[in-house]
Order: C-alpha cells, then sequence, then structure tokens
C-alpha cells in the first residue's frame, strides 16, 4: 500500500484498531464483502440451498456434521457441497441459507479469525470468535431480508482445553449458546429430535459421530432437502470433530463404516418408520 492509498483511510484503521479484518475492509472498500452489494429491484432468481447441520459435545470435545445435498426449489442443485468448514484450528462453521452468500461469508470469517492472530499474535477466545460471526451474520441483514439469509452454526473448544460449546444464531445476528447439541436446516426438527434420543453425556468419539450420522438419515428420511448418505456414489457426509488436538476431518473410510452399522443394524430391525 503506497502513502496516498494509506492516506485515504480512516485514520483509527491505518493507526491498527484493525485487528478485525472485516472492520478494515467495511471502512476501506465494502463493496468487496460478501453482504456490501445492492441488488437490482426485481424477483431474485432460484439460488441453490444448504440444509441440515447438527452439531453436538462429546467427552473431549465438539463435533459438527452436515449432509452433502443443496436444493434449488424442488430440484436437487448439488449432490457434494460441503457445509462443515475449520474456521480455525481450534473452531468450525456449519452453514444453512443460500449456498453462494454462505460461502463468501464462511471464507471472511475464516481471513478474520487468521487477521486477528497475526495482528495479536494470540488466538481470539471462543467467545470473541462467536461475537465476531454474530457481526457478519448482522450485516448480511439487508441481504436476508430480500431472501439471501445465512444461518450458521458455530462450535469449538478452547485452546488448551476439551470441553465443547456451541452456538446458533438467526439472521438478524443473534447468537445463543447451546448445550449438549443442536441442529438447524430445513431437516433441523427431524434431526434435533434424534439427538434428543440418541445423546448422552459422556460419549465418545465414535459414538458421537455415530448419533451425528444417525441425526442426519433420520432428518433425510423426512425432510427432501436434506441428503442422506449415498451408498452408491460413496458420498458421506462432512463430519469434524474439535478438541485439545484441534479441529480434524473425520475420514471417508471412517463414515463409509459407521454408515454400513447403521443400515445393517436398521435393516435387521426391518422398522418401517
Amino acid at each position: 500500500m503506497d502513502a496516498a492509498q494509506r492516506d485515504a483511510l480512516p485514520s483509527g484503521v491505518v493507526a491498527g484498531a484493525t485487528s478485525s479484518f472485516l472492520d478494515f475492509v467495511t471502512h476501506s472498500n465494502p463493496a468487496l464483502l460478501p453482504f456490501g452489494r445492492s441488488l437490482p429491484a426485481g424477483e431474485l432468481p432460484p439460488t441453490p440451498h444448504g440444509t441440515t447441520i447438527v452439531a453436538l459435545c462429546y467427552e473431549g470435545g465438539v463435533l459438527m456434521a452436515g449432509d452433502r445435498r443443496a436444493t434449488m426449489g424442488s430440484m436437487i442443485a448439488n449432490r457434494h457441497i460441503e457445509k462443515v468448514f475449520p474456521a480455525d484450528r481450534y473452531s468450525v462453521l456449519g452453514i444453512a441459507g443460500t449456498a453462494g452468500i454462505a460461502v463468501d461469508i464462511v471464507r471472511l470469517f475464516q481471513v478474520e479469525l487468521e487477521h486477528y492472530e497475526k495482528i495479536e499474535g494470540t488466538l481470539l477466545s471462543l467467545e470473541g470468535k462467536a461475537n465476531r460471526l454474530g457481526a457478519m451474520i448482522r450485516a448480511n441483514l439487508p441481504m436476508a431480508l430480500q431472501g439471501l439469509s445465512v444461518v450458521p452454526l458455530f462450535a469449538g473448544v478452547e485452546a488448551g482445553t476439551s470441553a465443547g460449546r456451541l452456538f446458533s444464531y438467526d439472521v438478524t445476528g443473534g447468537r445463543y449458546e447451546e448445550l449438549e447439541h443442536h441442529s438447524v436446516g430445513s431437516g433441523s426438527v427431524f434431526a434435533r429430535g434424534a439427538l434428543k434420543k440418541l445423546w448422552r453425556p459422556g460419549l465418545a468419539e465414535d459414538d458421537a459421530v455415530t448419533v451425528a450420522v444417525e441425526a442426519l438419515v433420520d432428518a433425510s428420511d423426512d425432510d427432501s432437502a436434506t441428503g442422506g448418505p449415498d451408498l452408491v456414489r460413496k458420498v458421506w457426509p462432512v463430519v469434524y470433530v474439535v478438541n485439545d488436538d484441534g479441529a480434524h476431518r473425520v475420514s471417508a473410510d471412517r463414515l463409509a463404516a459407521t454408515v454400513a452399522d447403521i443400515v445393517a443394524r436398521r435393516t435387521i430391525e426391518g422398522r418401517e418408520a
């Protein structure tokens, strides 16, 4: 950045009150933000939407899982979309809502946390990360009022600890801490019912993975916008676990075995509903 460009920036930004990348871009070039655009008048064309995300605490951390389907009205727009992402080393983020805006907000949030760490030399607290995500969702409210809403689910552990925490949001950026487990998206009402039945205190990590996948299976059984595990195409949910070692994606082989166990058990039981 040359001197002329620096002079054009607000003094607070140049001085380094800038541990927030969002604040920096908001002051310097808000049009670059995913929610910094003015939409033309008229009806919005159909856009892909992502749906069901589940998250739960287990003994030693927290887990988040999402199905792989994006829908556009009654059509399946994508069978491989990813809706759960690592936010940084100790937190993950799942998104439901307008897929294009949601992915941009995820990328912005990842940069926001990386920028803070570079400027401050330390990780932002988990509470601070949750608050900053809420500010981004609040900034997207004008887009949400025009039909481009994004509803995230945020989870993580404080660095060096193993106690998982979950945070949900509404479209105004309201932030709510959830206990034990939570779900968002169109299939969340069904997934939440499964979580209530299957979750228990002191879950081991392997059992937590099974509970999350089973909740998504139940959601896909009753919600057409939620995709179940695809045994033919070998498409499995995206599952991340976060513990004191950091955020790790659960491997496809491990998920395939989990799905096979669930399918085998339900086949033996022969239940209709």
